[in-house]
């Protein structure tokens, strides 16, 4: 019996991936790079939805990190995204229709992923990040931001609290930082990012790629095992905090997407998009 074939194309995929060698990043007058070692570019490429991470996009994402990190030749993964928008957070069409217990366990799987990779991630922020992005940006071990980058924590205004990405963002902003953004939900800029201690460096747009690559550069001729151990000591309190946690911040971050102000926030947002 013949099998039946399908005229239905396969949907593009949303996270794109990759590779650059080594020597392809090495700055000039800098020893030869290792031959047998490269960059993986990790690209979000959902521009229809400014990058949004709805469960297929972040099913992709985690899919494209695991394998990066079980390659032995890619010694780095760099983050990036297509668009003007780096990523606009979590998909209210789906928290709006299907509820979001789902959704916020996968954005912890998200963050975890990141965090425990043996590989060093570092993200290169060209646009705006709102909501849920942040964490992912939190939770890259090198963040690189344009200062024309814009940043808010939006879900105080949409009747939410930023529960999941917390469990990130306690442990790198500083603590007046945190309090005001988590508070206001105002915009800020790419140096007030890094003042805020939520990106590790704000750069003219125009210079963004080549600080990236400085610091990529600089990962690839690190030691695996060295980097491996390291990764471990710095996000051991983070991951445990996380570990423990995920339960809680997944229900109460279902709890209050469910909840009749936040829908109706959400919503009118949606509409105003639209």
């Amino acid at each position: 019996m013949r099998g039946v074939s399908s005229d239905t194309p396969a949907p593009e995929p949303l996270v794109r991936v990759s590779h650059r060698p080594a020597a392809e990043l090495a700055p000039e007058g800098q020893h030869r790079m290792p031959d047998d070692v490269r960059l993986a570019v990790v690209t979000l490429d959902s521009p229809h939805n400014r990058n949004a991470l709805s469960r297929r996009l972040v099913a992709e994402l985690l899919t494209a990190l695991d394998e990066a990190d079980r390659d032995p030749s890619v010694r780095a993964v760099l983050l990036r995204a297509t668009g003007k928008v780096f990523c606009s957070g979590a998909d209210l069409s789906e928290a709006v229709e299907g509820g979001m217990e789902q959704g916020a366990r996968g954005m912890v799987d998200m963050q975890r992923a990141v965090l425990a990779m043996e590989t060093p991630v570092v993200a290169a922020v060209q646009g705006p990040v709102r909501a849920g992005g942040i964490g992912l940006v939190g939770a890259c071990d090198v963040a690189i931001a344009s200062r024309a980058a814009t940043f808010a924590l939006t879900e105080v205004r949409l009747g939410l609290a930023p529960a999941v990405i917390s469990l990130v963002l306690l442990h790198r902003m500083t603590p007046r930082g945190a309090q005001r953004t988590f508070l206001d939900g105002e915009v800020f800029d790419g140096d007030a990012a890094a003042a805020y201690g939520l990106v590790t460096e704000s750069v003219g747009a125009d210079e963004l790629d080549a600080a990236a690559d400085r610091v990529c550069a600089a990962l690839l001729v690190g030691s695996a095992q060295g980097q491996r151990e390291t990764k471990l000591l710095l996000n051991r309190e983070v991951l445990a905090d996380l570990d423990a946690r995920r339960e809680e911040v997944a229900a109460t971050s279902a709890r209050l997407f469910g909840s009749e102000e936040a829908r109706e926030a959400m919503g009118a947002f949606l509409r105003r998009k639209g």
